[in-house]
């Protein structure tokens, strides 16, 4: 019988991740993680979420780099890092030399100084600093480079242009009187508002967008730059950290929304179901199946039937994402014609255009005069089949729409798995900013994937991966526990925000929920059990039993280690909470008075839960009772712990 190895169980890969290493600069603390820094902090206070080098190639995908000879010297209140980073894909060849500096009075230098090894060409090289999304509403000061300086604050609501350009200093109060003061040097700098893409931060990168894109970069081109953090004001009295307590959990059960309607998408592979993988995916009690219908191209009418029968096989109405070309209307009267003989129940029509990120009023118009004569109960969305920014950018007509839509991937921009996690409340602010910005629509946020299903950003061919590599749209973290973790933390932060429905991952495959019977195409990249769920999938399950209910609010006191997605139906309370840290964790869940039934998707039993799900979920859990209205949990790496109880 196949097993999985412990580290592929957890992150669906057998390389362990890198192990952050803590420095102290003075009494402002920072995390040295392959060659960037990580979480920079003052007495607990976040002040950067991160600051690293990128090069971005053409087509804005992120060259890997390769550190060497990297030399770190740590005392007490100060440190000094040395290292060679090396990026080569392609024809891209660049490398450069990086040096860090924490002083005793807290300040944090970081120096590039890089060399061009090819002539290639490049969307951006350079430093980027990340400053945290909690900054959102508050004062900003920006120093520009020919010296003026604005007093601003950063966007509360996500903004679809550059907050502040032509960038010299930045500074944001972190203490009453205490300022921190970053400074940029060696390039101009600009301000995205990297949330428009679900990353959790304001970025602060070079080269300005206004400069024309891609750029030569020839061989031998040398690139300086610097950024320098320092505190500016009186600085406070911090208590000194003594043990942290335990992080808790806790439920807002006064501010109830109604739970999203959760759906699929088809399997992207082209097969259909099998008779096992219907009944496993009917218990996750599907509102609907996303299937895309591309009018101009042939084989859309099998597409169409095969996901119809699919759906009505899950007792799941349909999600027909529409891709019109410029002969719109006939390609829409050829799909009503065939929605006579197919009778599909339609949940949502999505209508796009090819050419088009955004769809322009006439095809939304057009689809809706055609649609509403065979089914005038299918409500019409439409907005953007790629990010949220370019909704934000470009509004969709919101006066001839009953929802809108746009999909969601948290790697964008970086690719790790505290990234991932990190950027996962971003994904409600998508939802609170699009709610705000269209007058209040309903919006679909269609569909949720780990990766990126295309480039739309690309300037240039995308090539093919190599043989035996994964391709672009696959992450072997969709079979992992950590994959789980993330599905609770995406459901919880888009459902909270407001957004009436989600369609997750795909049905099989690498891309789905469950494995399909003749198991991976590479094995060796993507190492899941054939005919297996994923981890993933009892957490749509746990939320499946609950459709038809509530949401409820939920906090923690630490949201970066632990998480809770709260749900109530019928007079039963279930909460969701999942373990963020690859490592063990004790937890709190608050305001339990009653007995509850516990049960742990860990490494413990992911196998089991993996390979007999119906076993899993049957089996009868033993009561345990809250001590003083506080429940502990012991939860393993990685972990989902579903606790169940009746309502107090």
């Amino acid at each position: 019988m196949m097993t999985l190895p412990p580290f592929v169980l957890l992150h669906g890969t057998d390389r362990p991740p890198q192990e952050p290493i803590p420095l102290e600069a003075g009494m402002v603390s920072v995390l040295l993680e392959d060659g960037e820094l990580r979480r920079v902090c003052l007495g607990g206070r976040e002040m950067l979420r991160r600051i690293h080098c990128a090069v971005r190639d053409r087509n804005w995908g992120t060259v890997p780099g390769v550190i060497s000879g990297l030399a770190i010297h740590a005392r007490p209140d100060s440190f000094s890092i040395s290292y060679l980073c090396e990026h080569r894909q392609g024809d891209v060849d660049f490398a450069w030399q990086g040096s860090i500096e924490g002083r005793a009075d807290g300040t944090v230098r970081f120096v590039v100084d890089g060399e061009a090894r090819s002539t290639f060409l490049r969307n951006r090289i350079g430093l980027c600093v990340l400053h945290p999304p909690q900054l959102a509403g508050s004062a900003c000061v920006c120093e520009h480079a020919g010296g003026p300086v604005e007093r601003g604050t950063w966007p509360k609501w996500i903004s679809p242009s550059a907050p502040f350009k032509d960038i010299r200093a930045l500074s944001h109060e972190v203490f009453p009187g205490l300022w921190a003061y970053v400074r940029f040097e060696g390039e101009v700098f600009e301000m995205e508002d990297h949330r428009n893409w679900t990353d959790a931060s304001f970025k602060t990168f070079c080269t300005p967008l206004s400069i024309p894109y891609p750029a030569e970069v020839r061989k031998g081109t040398r690139i300086t730059q610097s950024v320098t953090l320092r505190l500016e004001g009186e600085l406070p009295d911090l208590p000194q950290e003594g043990r942290k307590p335990k992080p808790s959990v806790a439920v807002d059960r006064a501010r109830p929304r109604p739970l999203p309607r959760i759906g699929l998408g088809v399997a992207s592979h082209g097969k259909p179901l099998a008779r096992r993988e219907v009944a496993r995916l009917k218990a996750l009690r599907l509102s609907h199946l996303r299937a895309d219908l591309r009018l101009a191209r042939p084989g859309w009418e099998a597409a169409l039937r095969q996901a119809a029968s699919e759906a009505a096989a899950l007792g799941a109405r349909l999600e027909a994402a529409l891709f019109l070309s410029d002969a719109g209307e006939r390609e829409l009267e050829a799909l009503a014609a065939a929605l006579r003989e197919v009778r599909a129940p339609v949940l949502h029509w999505l209508v796009f255009h090819e050419r088009e990120k955004v769809t322009s009023e006439p095809w939304v118009r057009l689809a809706r005069d055609v649609l509403r004569r065979g089914d005038p109960s299918a409500r019409v969305g439409s907005g953007t089949d790629v990010e949220f920014v370019d909704l934000n950018r470009t509004q969709p007509p919101r006066e001839i729409l009953d929802l809108a839509c746009y999909s969601a991937n948290p790697q964008v921009h970086a690719t790790d798995d505290e990234s991932l996690l990190e950027n996962m409340s971003a994904q409600g602010t998508t939802v609170e900013s699009a709610r705000e910005l269209l007058g209040g629509l309903p919006v679909a946020v269609t569909p949720i994937t780990l990766k990126r299903r295309f480039n739309p950003d690309a300037t240039g061919p995308v090539p093919d991966p190599p043989p035996g590599e994964l391709p672009p749209q696959v992450d072997p973290r969709q079979m992992s526990l950590f994959g789980a973790v993330w599905t609770v933390g995406s459901i919880k932060h888009l459902g909270e925000a407001g957004a009436a429905s989600l369609t997750y991952y795909e049905t099989t495959g690498w891309r789905g929920v469950l494995e399909r019977h003749e198991g991976s195409p590479v094995p060796d990249r993507f190492p899941s059990i054939p005919g297996a769920v994923f981890p993933l999938y009892h957490v749509l399950a746990d939320v499946g039993e609950m459709a038809g209910g509530e949401l409820l609010p939920s906090s923690s006191t630490d949201p970066l280690k632990v998480e809770c997605l709260a749900l109530r139906h019928g007079g039963r309370l279930r909460l969701i909470v999942a373990n963020l840290l690859p490592e063990d964790q004790a937890v709190q869940v608050a305001g339990l008075e009653v007995p509850a039934r516990v049960r742990p998707l860990d490494e413990t039993t992911a196998l089991e839960a993996m390979r007999s799900p119906e076993k899993f979920r049957s089996r009868r859990r033993p009561e345990v009772l809250p001590d003083c209205g506080r429940l502990q949990l012991m939860l393993l790496p990685f972990a989902v712990a579903t606790i169940d109880c009746e309502e107090a």
